[in-house]
């Protein structure tokens, strides 16, 4: 094996139900891990009260989106709630490429694509402790429109199902820092101790 191909850095795919805390492990991953990369990705769904472009997501009108499509900048891409996410491929590749571990916060069926591609990623599906603690944190946030969050709360028990048979790694979100500890851990293992 080339050096190159050695020092080439690996896919960390982070999956879940909205309101189980994708987000805020993947912020504490970035700053307890070295040498990693945490992808932003693109999305036409309005901005929320607080966020800001290019930190949780870059924002874009659908078609800016399908105008990235179009040119195959996307590495992934799904419809979810009416929205589309995708995941941004030269940044992907570009920090492949300088051997870092990428982190990737996207949805079961962008993970299926991924895997696809990188068929060496590490797969880590985030359960919640239990539905009520789940239906909290999305209220909490209150990001979303009544209806909008019924919808997410109906749909996560289809992705934990997907979860349990296409993840590695199941990790419950019952306590955030013990839960970081944890992806930290399995990260370390399958990525050489970054």
């Amino acid at each position: 094996m080339d050096s190159n191909r050695q020092r080439k850095g690996r896919i960390v795919v982070i999956s879940g139900p909205s309101g189980v805390g994708k987000s805020s492990i993947c912020l504490r991953l970035v700053k307890r891990l070295d040498n990693v990369y945490r992808s932003v990705s693109v999305t036409t769904r309005p901005k929320a009260k607080g966020e800001v472009d290019g930190k949780a997501y870059w924002f874009v009108t659908k078609e800016q989106f399908q105008q990235r499509i179009e040119k195959g900048l996307l590495l992934e891409y799904a419809e979810v709630f009416g929205n589309l996410y995708g995941t941004p491929k030269d940044k992907i590749e570009q920090a492949l490429q300088q051997g870092k571990t990428v982190i990737l916060e996207i949805d079961v069926q962008g993970a299926k694509k991924v895997v696809e591609l990188y068929p060496d990623a590490v797969l880590i599906f985030i359960l919640p402790p239990n539905k009520g603690e789940l239906t909290r944190r999305i209220s909490d946030r209150g990001r979303e429109k009544a209806d909008v969050a019924k919808k997410r709360l109906a749909k996560a028990d289809a992705e934990i199902e997907d979860g349990r048979k296409f993840y590695q790694y199941l990790v419950v979100n019952n306590d955030l820092e013990e839960t970081v500890n944890e992806v930290v851990n399995i990260i370390q293992q399958n990525t050489g101790g970054n």
